[in-house]
Protein backbone atom coordinates (compact mmCIF):
# COMPACT_ATOMS: atom_id res chain seq x y z
CA UNK A 1 0.00 0.00 0.00
CA UNK A 2 1.50 3.40 -0.85
CA UNK A 3 0.42 6.13 0.94
CA UNK A 4 -0.33 10.09 -0.21
CA UNK A 5 2.20 12.33 1.82
CA UNK A 6 0.08 15.31 3.08
CA UNK A 7 3.00 16.73 4.32
CA UNK A 8 6.67 16.05 3.62
CA UNK A 9 9.91 17.59 5.23
CA UNK A 10 13.74 16.59 5.72
CA UNK A 11 15.58 16.77 8.79
CA UNK A 12 19.44 17.03 8.66
CA UNK A 13 21.91 16.12 12.03
CA UNK A 14 25.58 16.07 10.18
CA UNK A 15 27.49 16.71 13.97
CA UNK A 16 25.90 14.01 16.10
CA UNK A 17 24.67 15.08 19.26
CA UNK A 18 26.61 18.56 19.88
CA UNK A 19 26.01 20.31 16.75
CA UNK A 20 22.87 21.58 14.57
CA UNK A 21 19.52 20.04 13.80
CA UNK A 22 17.90 22.00 10.67
CA UNK A 23 15.24 21.39 8.07
CA UNK A 24 16.78 20.87 4.52
CA UNK A 25 13.94 21.76 2.32
CA UNK A 26 12.26 24.81 3.82
CA UNK A 27 14.84 25.81 6.14
CA UNK A 28 12.78 27.40 8.97
CA UNK A 29 13.90 25.30 11.89
CA UNK A 30 17.43 25.20 12.98
CA UNK A 31 18.17 23.95 16.75
CA UNK A 32 21.69 24.14 18.85
CA UNK A 33 21.87 20.62 20.09
CA UNK A 34 23.59 19.12 23.13
CA UNK A 35 23.39 15.88 25.45
CA UNK A 36 20.81 16.38 28.39
CA UNK A 37 24.03 15.42 30.63
CA UNK A 38 25.98 18.18 28.59
CA UNK A 39 26.81 21.85 30.11
CA UNK A 40 27.11 22.82 26.27
CA UNK A 41 23.90 24.87 25.34
CA UNK A 42 21.54 23.11 23.02
CA UNK A 43 18.36 21.20 23.29
CA UNK A 44 18.44 17.17 23.18
CA UNK A 45 17.01 14.18 21.50
CA UNK A 46 14.63 13.87 25.43
CA UNK A 47 13.17 17.64 24.64
CA UNK A 48 12.65 17.25 20.88
CA UNK A 49 10.46 13.98 21.61
CA UNK A 50 8.91 15.52 24.55
CA UNK A 51 8.00 18.50 22.38
CA UNK A 52 6.78 16.53 19.49
CA UNK A 53 4.29 14.24 21.55
CA UNK A 54 3.09 17.02 23.60
CA UNK A 55 2.24 19.25 20.45
CA UNK A 56 1.18 16.53 18.99
CA UNK A 57 -1.28 14.92 21.72
CA UNK A 58 -2.78 18.48 22.31
CA UNK A 59 -3.63 19.23 18.22
CA UNK A 60 -5.47 15.94 18.34
CA UNK A 61 -7.24 16.87 21.75
CA UNK A 62 -8.31 20.20 20.18
CA UNK A 63 -9.57 18.69 16.96
CA UNK A 64 -11.71 16.21 19.52
CA UNK A 65 -13.16 19.33 21.22
CA UNK A 66 -14.11 20.77 18.22
CA UNK A 67 -16.13 17.87 17.09
CA UNK A 68 -17.21 17.57 20.73
CA UNK A 69 -18.26 21.75 20.46
CA UNK A 70 -16.43 21.92 23.42
CA UNK A 71 -13.88 25.00 23.93
CA UNK A 72 -10.09 23.87 23.92
CA UNK A 73 -8.68 24.02 27.24
CA UNK A 74 -6.63 20.99 27.44
CA UNK A 75 -3.34 21.01 29.08
CA UNK A 76 -0.55 18.14 27.69
CA UNK A 77 2.56 18.04 29.76
CA UNK A 78 5.36 15.16 28.97
CA UNK A 79 8.40 13.69 30.81
CA UNK A 80 11.03 11.96 29.76
CA UNK A 81 13.88 9.89 31.36
CA UNK A 82 16.75 8.17 29.66
CA UNK A 83 18.35 5.73 31.64
CA UNK A 84 20.92 2.88 31.24
CA UNK A 85 19.96 -0.42 29.78
CA UNK A 86 21.95 -3.84 29.40
CA UNK A 87 22.77 -1.98 25.62
CA UNK A 88 23.11 1.95 26.00
CA UNK A 89 20.51 3.64 26.96
CA UNK A 90 16.35 3.55 26.85
CA UNK A 91 13.69 6.67 27.33
CA UNK A 92 10.72 6.29 29.48
CA UNK A 93 8.30 8.55 27.81
CA UNK A 94 4.92 10.00 30.58
CA UNK A 95 2.26 11.95 28.80
CA UNK A 96 0.06 13.67 31.67
CA UNK A 97 -3.43 15.07 30.49
CA UNK A 98 -5.16 17.42 32.11
CA UNK A 99 -9.11 17.73 30.92
CA UNK A 100 -10.45 20.19 33.55
CA UNK A 101 -13.92 20.95 31.48
CA UNK A 102 -15.25 17.37 30.91
CA UNK A 103 -16.36 14.57 33.18
CA UNK A 104 -13.70 11.95 33.88
CA UNK A 105 -15.89 9.78 31.75
CA UNK A 106 -15.90 11.92 28.84
CA UNK A 107 -12.22 12.88 29.24
CA UNK A 108 -11.49 9.18 29.46
CA UNK A 109 -13.35 8.86 26.33
CA UNK A 110 -11.43 11.47 24.71
CA UNK A 111 -8.35 10.40 25.50
CA UNK A 112 -8.28 6.94 24.03
CA UNK A 113 -9.68 8.08 21.01
CA UNK A 114 -6.84 11.04 20.92
CA UNK A 115 -4.26 7.97 21.83
CA UNK A 116 -5.51 6.20 18.44
CA UNK A 117 -5.21 9.68 15.87
CA UNK A 118 -1.95 11.69 17.14
CA UNK A 119 0.27 10.31 14.31
CA UNK A 120 3.50 10.65 17.29
CA UNK A 121 1.14 8.91 20.09
CA UNK A 122 0.88 5.63 17.10
CA UNK A 123 4.40 5.98 16.52
CA UNK A 124 5.31 5.19 20.12
CA UNK A 125 2.17 2.95 21.02
CA UNK A 126 3.93 0.02 20.88
CA UNK A 127 6.75 0.25 23.27
CA UNK A 128 5.99 -0.27 27.02
CA UNK A 129 7.98 2.42 27.76
CA UNK A 130 5.64 5.12 26.81
CA UNK A 131 2.33 5.67 29.23
CA UNK A 132 -0.41 8.76 28.28
CA UNK A 133 -2.44 9.40 31.50
CA UNK A 134 -5.54 11.07 32.47
CA UNK A 135 -4.65 13.45 35.47
CA UNK A 136 -5.78 16.05 37.49
CA UNK A 137 -2.58 17.62 38.54
CA UNK A 138 0.62 17.32 37.18
CA UNK A 139 2.87 14.82 39.25
CA UNK A 140 6.19 14.20 37.88
CA UNK A 141 7.93 12.05 39.98
CA UNK A 142 11.98 11.44 39.43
Amino acid sequence: MTNKSLYHTEIENTAGLVGRVKTIITKDLSVQTSGPLSDEPGTNPEQLLGAALATCLNATIEAEEKRRQLEHKSVVRVGVDMARDTQGFQFFVTAQVKLPHVSRQEAEDMLTIVAQRCPVSKLLSGSSNVQIVLVDDFNFMS
